[in-house]
């Protein structure tokens, strides 16, 4: 049984920083975890993604130099270190798995979702 559970969320001050956790379990094999967000009344976009093994890791454009994920893979967790952040990242934020080792921000490739967690980025 596959889980995967977000922590991490919050409100913060423009400016300020914040750490996404997320922890996935039930796989015996490679996988990839990937990052979305969802702002109100907007899709759910991709914000960066990385392949257990490290292999592969993606972000979106807009997020590069801003964002950073990494991973400890001894404990099944992917961090998204956010920032310098502005109140246009307030969304929540989702963590989401798929099996193998292609990372990639399409949400329809991926399986298994989290409840999400709220940023709030406001002074």
């Amino acid at each position: 049984q596959v889980q995967v559970v977000e922590s991490g969320g919050g409100l913060v001050q423009p400016g300020g920083s914040l750490r996404l956790s997320c922890v996935a379990s039930g796989f015996t094999n490679e996988y990839t975890i990937g990052w979305f967000r969802q702002a109100p009344g907007k899709e759910r976009d991709g914000v960066s993604c990385t392949t257990m093994s490290g292999i592969n890791i993606v972000y979106r454009e807009s997020v590069k130099g801003r964002f950073t994920i990494s991973r400890d893979s001894a404990k099944n967790t992917v961090y998204l270190q956010m920032n310098s952040l502005k109140p246009e990242h307030t969304a929540v934020y989702y963590c989401a798995t798929r099996r193998g080792e292609t990372c990639d921000l399409v949400r329809a490739n991926y399986d298994y979702w989290g409840q999400g967690t709220q940023v709030t980025v406001s002074s």
